[in-house]
């Protein structure tokens, strides 16, 4: 019976076939996804100089993989530049990543900036070194973007990521309030965008699997367990293994807003609110039994610009 390796693990050649149908899959659906979320929110033009965020993460991996076959196919010219910032983290291998892009024949860029002794000398220990650690990386790649001539600064943040984000907010912090997947930089000099907006982090994890990225883990953080971030990831995980689709819905519930059955009256005028004797049908249902059709869990829609 012919077989191929796999792990050391001889798979049969029925099974590595399927394997390789899902894996396919998988790529066509991280290009589609990706795709749409950049004509949804019109996230890269012609003629723009992206600086892609590496941290050594799946995410920031993934995400340059799927741009570098985006920027092979789409119907317009821009430019791309890998970007990691080299912390100085005790133990950081710093050879892997240049390797690597290297490997791939991109261009990119090292920045070194001890920012790892700024964060542990000012955050006690035991205290959440994130907020810190982000406003120092963030000043940092401003700078980067501003000297390598780039106008949009790509990040890895992933569908789980703006789902964590959203109930962060309303759990700790009072807001309806999310990761928008495109926006300005502080400084107003910048367009920050998340083109994996549309992408499950579980299809990041497969296809890092497959595709065996060097990953290197952050030791700064990494063994923070009681972050809040960790606990809201928990709670959507164990939501979604006992309510398959759970996830889905709530990111399409991100992007159904309806302000006038909320409650905050700055973002709608209650006090103009009048009877008018017009049939209205955003008007009161609260005495009806609201139908709820939840949307189909089949993904997005396909995308016919940029095919697999």
């Amino acid at each position: 019976m012919n077989a191929v390796w796999i792990d050391n693990e001889v798979v049969p050649a029925d099974k590595a076939a399927k394997i390789e149908r899902e894996t396919h899959k998988l790529e066509k659906r991280l290009c589609r996804q990706v795709g749409q979320a950049i004509i949804d929110f019109n996230m890269i033009e012609e003629g723009d100089r992206v600086m892609v965020c590496m941290s050594g993460g799946k995410d920031s991996y993934g995400m340059l993989d799927i741009l570098l076959k985006m920027q092979q196919r789409a119907p317009i010219k821009f430019e791309i530049v890998a970007v990691n910032l080299d912390q100085k983290q005790p133990g950081f291998p710093d050879h892997i990543l240049p390797e690597y892009l290297k490997s791939l024949g991109v261009e990119y860029h090292i920045e070194t900036q001890d920012t790892y002794s700024i964060v542990k000398r000012n955050i006690p220990e035991g205290k959440t070194m994130c907020s810190l650690c982000s406003r120092l990386r963030r000043g940092i790649l401003y700078s980067v973007a501003r000297r390598l001539k780039c106008n949009k600064l790509a990040l890895g943040h992933h569908r789980d990521d703006m789902l964590q984000t959203f109930f962060l907010n309303m759990f700790f912090g009072g807001k309806l309030k999310g990761m928008p997947p495109k926006l300005t930089s502080d400084n107003g000099e910048f367009i920050v965008i998340r083109p994996l907006a549309y992408v499950a982090e579980k299809d990041l994890i497969r296809w890092a699997a497959h595709r065996a990225y060097p990953i290197i883990p952050c030791s700064l953080c990494g063994s923070q367990t009681n972050l809040q971030r960790v606990q809201i990831g928990n709670m959507l995980r164990d939501w979604e293994k006992q309510y398959p689709g759970r996830a889905e819905t709530m990111f399409t519930a991100l992007q159904n807003v309806v302000p006038s059955h909320l409650m905050d009256h700055k973002r709608h005028d209650f006090r103009a609110i009048k009877a008018t004797g017009i049939p209205d049908a955003e008007g009161d249902t609260a005495f009806d039994a609201e139908e709820i059709t939840p949307p189909a869990l089949t993904g997005l829609p396909g995308l016919q610009v940029v095919m697999a």
